[in-house]
């Protein structure tokens, strides 16, 4: 509207040159937290500006036109390079989970950190200003890279190393507590194992029925995993104790396998119901302790092993356009190629 001294009060939103008054014939864009600016005078930074500092106005449609790597209404968060080249997704670096699996951050190593479940930890409670606006590929199984262009190549131990005879597997260790400690409870459940490669492929095995007879029921679950796809295990022993209710019930895994050699990811263990157009389609372990004074389920590394876990076996190259280790002079190619 036009007020004394024939001075324009502008509509909001309207201007020049991204400030109120003149002829009001220009637009202003959004405002959004600016990824980099000058300090006021109290030393605060990243104060509210226009595209972010990240990108011009467009005065006549009140766009920002966005600098690369940016992008939103207001330049506001960032974009992933090539769009992660289709193999993974453009994640906020508030979404981004500590470590592979859930035993990577609840390890068993105290009560806090016992328990079952699947999938990474979140740590919501960690905060920064550019959590829901910094963003990075999240590659899917089988790549790599800040843009997940590279294959993963296959892992094993150097066959140089100095190791130990009898050599010695990993070995992992699960323990189940009933609620009432009565391991008879769990007859008749089922229930299925998670495993993430090397190549970062997770793999959910078919549901496990529970056995009373503990050879009978190692063997399930042996079974189970090297049925896995793409040979994921292609050996293990299991050792299955029932014997006491208070001291839960003891299942323990040896990665005896060629292709499971070194380090592994722990197992991740199924326990919750799984219905009707669920898979895999389990009972579920519905009397599992939820709560105790010292002791709750959980999957542990118990035996570290003699092996390692290298790219290529540290005995060649990997390819990263085909995922093929080419390898050295004098070493051959006993490792496994399924990440093609």
């Amino acid at each position: 509207t036009c007020g004394v001294e024939d001075i324009c009060t502008c509509y909001p939103g309207w201007g020049v040159g991204g400030k109120s008054g003149g002829d009001c014939s220009e637009r202003f864009c959004p405002f959004e937290m600016a990824w980099v600016d000058g300090p006021t005078r109290e030393g605060y930074s990243h104060n509210y500006a226009e595209c972010s500092n990240k990108g011009t106005c467009n005065r006549q449609t009140g766009e920002c036109e966005c600098f690369p790597g940016f992008e939103g209404k207001g330049c506001g968060r960032q974009s992933c390079p090539d769009e992660c080249s289709g193999h993974g997704t453009c994640e906020y670096m508030g979404d981004l989970k500590f470590g592979q699996t859930f035993h990577d951050y609840y390890d068993g190593s105290t009560y806090e950190l016992s328990g079952l479940g699947t999938g990474a930890k979140i740590l919501s409670d960690t905060f920064s200003w550019d959590k829901d606006r910094a963003r990075k590929c999240l590659c899917d199984g089988g790549w790599t890279g800040l843009k997940c262009d590279l294959r993963v190549c296959p892992h094993g131990t150097d066959i140089m190393d100095n190791i130990p005879s009898p050599e010695i597997p990993q070995k992992q260790t699960i323990t189940l507590y009933d609620a009432n400690e009565d391991n008879t409870n769990f007859n008749g459940q089922t229930f299925a194992l998670q495993f993430t490669t090397k190549l970062n492929q997770t793999f959910s095995t078919q549901p496990i029925a529970w056995n009373a007879n503990d050879m009978t029921f190692a063997d399930e679950i042996r079974g189970a995993l090297v049925r896995l796809p793409n040979k994921a295990i292609d050996d293990v022993s299991v050792v299955v104790d029932q014997t006491s209710g208070a001291a839960g019930v003891s299942i323990e895994i040896e990665f005896t396998g060629d292709f499971v050699q070194g380090p592994q990811h722990k197992l991740e263990v199924l326990a919750e119901k799984c219905d009707k157009g669920c898979n895999p389609l389990i009972t579920g372990l519905g009397n599992l302790r939820s709560w105790h004074v010292t002791d709750l389920s959980t999957v542990k590394v118990t035996t570290t092993g003699s092996h390692e876990s290298f790219e290529c076996g540290n005995r060649g190259k990997c390819n990263y356009v085909t995922g093929i280790c080419e390898c050295y002079d004098g070493f051959g190619k006993k490792m496994r190629y399924d990440s093609l």
